[in-house]
């Protein structure tokens, strides 16, 4: 074979020589991990690691429940589609660890809700298939937070949803409304199961199939692929949590994430306030607070009342700290509250206090479709 250079004839080493390369290298390395073995000590002891095998970890056994309800593991086609969801699922273990850590964070409440609604423990596993526990998780549709509401659902069972607040990140709030959407569904449907598959497909697509296809049984329906495989999912979620170490997750008590722990304050504002404000008051970082309050999506909380939540230990005297900073932010900033007469327009009180009229929307949160009223507060700097 010609080489890369005319008349230059490529020839490989002897297979010996090659051998012998591969050995010297190795051998090298080895000596390297020795070496830096005896730098740095002895390695920790994690003790033992066990890691059952793909093929034993899917040999399930029955009988086998969701919510109550039997999984019909005698059904073949049944038994392959879990497998399948079990053998995808174990093969990211890191993604396994995580929900296992953060399960102890977010299923005490969760247990908590579902069992003041009489409600089966089994549905907490809807919430790691949907978002994995993490309140920003969101999909292409528009669905968002641990339990994926889409907009209209979650402002139909009572979620504020707005540019500034978007309680579909909030653990407790949407955790409540996923309880009493997941109660009317069963109203609905008379099965848990057919609950959950609704709460991913939708009431009425699945009202359509079930008159379509003539079935009751979530295992005989054709879906679309992504409900298809949802219930197996979480069965397949709820037969490892039900017990790791048969999976080989082995985690000690320390190794789980906490619960977070905090207060709870009121806060009302008569217009944008920074939440660097909240923060100081609170004694802690700007961060602190958005990491504590996920469903707070601006850098200012505009006019009106909020719940949120601070440090622990942090609500006591938290008013008196917050109203001497915003008093103060407001001399700072010249801040006006005009109370809106009769007769009153925004393009009016923007010539009068001499502000650009787009800035005063800007600063009270409005459209121009939106209309103001006698009574009402607005909100200038000057």
């Amino acid at each position: 074979m010609e080489g890369p250079f005319p008349h230059q004839v490529a020839t490989r080493p002897p297979a010996g020589a090659v051998f012998m390369r591969r050995l010297l290298f190795f051998c090298a390395l080895a000596l390297c991990l020795t070496s830096a073995r005896g730098i740095a000590g002895p390695p920790a002891d994690f003790g033992p690691e066990t890691v059952p095998s793909l093929v034993s970890a899917v040999r399930l056994e029955k009988p086998l429940f969701f919510c109550g309800e039997p999984v019909p593991l005698e059904n073949p086609e049944v038994r392959e589609r879990l497998e399948k969801e079990m053998l995808l699922i174990l093969w990211n273990r890191p993604q396994v660890i995580l929900w296992l850590k953060r399960s102890t964070r977010y299923f005490p409440f969760m247990e908590k809700v579902l069992d003041e609604n009489s409600m089966p423990a089994d549905l907490k596993y809807i919430a790691v298939v949907e978002s994995a526990l993490l309140p920003h998780a969101g999909s292409s549709k528009g669905a968002m937070g641990y339990w994926q509401f889409m907009k209209r659902t979650g402002l139909r069972y009572g979620l504020k949803i707005d540019k500034t607040i978007d309680e579909r990140r909030n653990h407790y709030a949407s955790t409540r409304a996923a309880a009493a959407y997941l109660r009317d569904l069963h109203g609905l449907f008379n099965s848990w199961t057919l609950a959950a598959a609704a709460y991913n497909l939708g009431e009425d697509r699945l009202q359509e199939e079930k008159t379509r296809q003539q079935v009751e049984n979530y295992y005989d329906f054709h879906l679309p692929a992504e409900t298809s495989r949802y219930i197996l999912k979480i069965i397949a979620v709820k037969l490892i949590f039900s017990n790791p170490a048969r999976y080989g997750f082995h985690l000690l008590e320390e190794d789980h994430y906490r619960p977070l722990e905090f207060d709870r304050v009121r806060v009302t504002v008569q217009g944008n306030t920074p939440l660097n404000l909240v923060a100081g008051a609170a004694a802690t970082t700007y961060k602190r607070i958005r990491d504590l309050n996920p469903e707070i999506r601006r850098d200012a909380l505009s006019r009106g009342t909020y719940v949120l939540a601070v440090p622990e230990g942090a609500g006591r005297n938290f008013h008196t700290r917050f109203a001497d900073l915003s008093e103060k932010w407001r001399r700072d900033n010249r801040m006006h509250v005009y109370v809106v007469r009769k007769g009153d327009s925004l393009s009016a009180i923007a010539e009068q206090f001499r502000v650009a009229l787009p800035a005063l929307m800007a600063w009270n949160d409005l459209t121009p479709g939106n209309y103001i009223h006698p009574g009402e507060k607005i909100v200038i700097y000057q």
